[in-house]
């Protein structure tokens, strides 16, 4: 590895330009969301390995094959709905298979392709966990919001991943994570 910077961020070169500083109400905003982002993710996830025994990342793999009728996933679908690589879901496919959360299968369209499926237990944990969680994001977030305060939330959210979206969706999802 060296450490020479990249000369392009995005479509910017980043030798003849110069940098948009942020501004000081700017900056301020910034850094209160990842701080935000941090304790609440991080907040959230204690809760849910002391009442319900998984992490949230289980919970986030969990989620999307409990919506699912037959609660199973192609994997590289999986990893598209979570904003994934395909190497980081392989991995915690193989930590929650071991602990019986899920089973991953081959695909019988197409053998180059895994199916990751929800277990009965795996489904007993999300229904068990569910309640919890949604009551803990409520209490710490949504409680504490006014009705202009969530709508601005939204399109800010909504706007993010608008612009960001496609670009997730180009590079197969490496690096854009999907809500919990």
């Amino acid at each position: 590895m060296t450490c020479q910077p990249k000369r392009t961020i995005g479509a910017v070169n980043t030798q003849d330009a110069q940098p948009r500083w942020l501004d000081e109400a700017e900056q301020r905003a910034w850094r209160a969301y990842l701080q935000m982002n941090a304790v609440l993710t991080a907040h959230l996830n204690r809760e849910m390995q002391e009442d319900a025994g998984i992490s949230l990342v289980d919970f986030a793999v969990l989620v999307p094959l409990s919506e699912r009728p037959d609660g199973s996933m192609r994997a590289r679908d999986l990893a598209g709905a979570l904003g994934w690589e395909k190497s980081r879901l392989s991995h915690q496919v193989g930590r929650m298979e071991r602990r019986g959360l899920v089973e991953k299968r081959h695909c019988a369209e197409d053998r180059r392709s895994a199916v990751v499926v929800l277990t009965d237990c795996g489904r007993r944990t999300i229904a068990a966990a569910a309640p919890t969680h949604v009551a803990s994001v409520r209490r710490q977030l949504f409680d504490h919001l006014t009705g202009e305060q969530l709508a601005g939330l939204t399109a800010v959210a909504e706007g993010v991943v608008e612009r960001l979206g496609p670009a997730c969706a180009a590079s197969g999802g490496a690096g854009c994570s999907a809500p919990i």
